[in-house]
């Protein structure tokens, strides 16, 4: 049986380290200047520019430091010295201006380097045995957009900000003008390794399998996906068993229609008394189920004898390729089954240090591919926390 391993990471005991060691750690497990080469301007024409690597650095810290503006991070940079000696920049000259670290941020954005550095810290995680991988949860959030609000009947299909709607855990409808992000999420160490970001009116049930694609596309192999209620569709359990895994995903009891004659809703097979069959484990692809009465879970008045001539009781066998909504191993709703889906709460965790604890929900720029990159920096800090505190340890055991 598979054992989820304790996870080598805490988000929360990271924030606990005095700030400016934090920073120190946070800058040591980074190597930006393959990514700061890629924001040189190629002319060797006017002044020295200021150090690429050094706005980089700052541009990640500010997340870390509550900095969610480039007036923020261009005045803490003027007013606190260590704060720039450690992101790099040299003392004996200014603080870069707010439009220069505008225009390095759009240069993050229009080369894409956001994502290219979050995929990188990914692997160096799952290479340091900080993300696990076998185990994903999938899940959206909310953020707003720092756009002017416009009527449903105004708004064109541009892919920026929209009006998107849910409903809370007491059936309240609750709406808002801006975007979603996708996650998904390593369940053991509740680090993210892949995600986009979409308007808000985009359904959730469309993000799961560009996710899980993405994932596959870099030769992981993963057990097991979790998902809610929102993602209950046949196409999302297909493309996990297309990808050698399992979907363990809420059923949608909305709009559901009547399960075939003989089976429940979970897809348990009933027997010819109504009485439901009991789960008795899996062989692969096919799910084995036994008499309630004759492993006594139930008195049945017929007995034994009326479905089955055999002292074990009638079985019935199903395949999961009959109906992969219904059917999955483990079988939906056993405790092992259970026990998976309570997993998913790694990838709300995961949501809630994003915008709690860093500023992914606090975006100051336009667009969805600005968007896109403050979320990818807000997530990169999630993953450069976790190799720093990897690496401090590491350091501290072989001492």
């Amino acid at each position: 049986m598979y054992l989820l391993q304790k996870s080598l990471f805490s988000f929360e005991e990271w924030l606990e380290i005095e700030p400016s060691e934090r920073r120190h750690l946070f800058f040591r497990a980074l190597d930006l200047a393959p990514y700061a080469a890629k924001l040189r301007s190629g002319s060797p024409q006017g002044a020295k520019p200021i150090s690429r690597e050094a706005i980089l650095r700052a541009l990640l810290a500010a997340p870390m430091e509550g900095i969610s503006t480039f007036t923020q991070l261009h005045q803490r940079l003027e007013a606190d010295l260590r704060f720039r000696y450690q992101c790099g920049f040299r003392l004996d000259e200014g603080a870069p201006s707010i439009s220069t670290l505008s225009r390095v941020f759009k240069a993050m954005v229009d080369k894409g380097l956001a994502k290219s550095l979050f995929v990188d810290l990914v692997r160096q995680c799952k290479e340091a045995g900080i993300i696990d991988g076998n185990h994903l949860a999938i899940d959206s959030t909310a953020i707003g957009a720092y756009e002017k609000k416009q009527p449903k009947s105004r708004i064109q299909e541009t892919g920026n900000a929209n009006w998107g709607a849910k409903y809370d855990t007491f059936g309240n409808k609750l709406s808002w003008f801006g975007y979603k992000v996708h996650l998904a999420v390593d369940t053991v160490s509740e680090l993210p390794v892949a995600l986009d970001v979409t308007p808000a009116n985009v359904y959730d049930g469309e993000m799961a399998i560009p996710l899980m694609k993405e994932i596959h596309e870099r030769n992981w192999r993963f057990q097991f996906v979790m998902m809610d209620a929102g993602y209950d569709q046949v196409k999302n359990y297909e493309a996990a068993r297309q990808y050698g895994a399992q979907a363990i995903i809420a059923l949608n009891k909305r709009g559901e229609k009547e399960p075939p004659v003989g089976i429940a809703s979970d897809g348990t097979p009933r027997c010819s008394m109504g009485y439901g069959m009991v789960y008795w484990g899996a062989d692969g692809e096919q799910l084995k189920f036994r008499c309630p009465h004759a492993v006594g879970k139930v008195d049945c008045p017929l007995g034994m004898a009326a479905c089955s001539d055999s002292n074990y009781g009638m079985v019935i066998k199903k395949r999961i390729g009959e109906d992969v909504r219904r059917y999955s191993n483990p079988h939906r709703n056993t405790r092992r089954w259970k026990e998976l889906y309570r997993e998913r709460t790694s990838v709300e965790r995961c949501h809630s240090r994003l915008k709690e604890r860093l500023t992914m929900n606090d975006a100051h720029v336009r667009g969805i591919q600005k968007v896109t990159t403050h979320v990818y920096i807000n997530a990169v800090v999630l993953l450069a926390s976790a190799l720093a505190v990897s690496a401090a340890k590491r350091k501290k055991e072989s001492a």
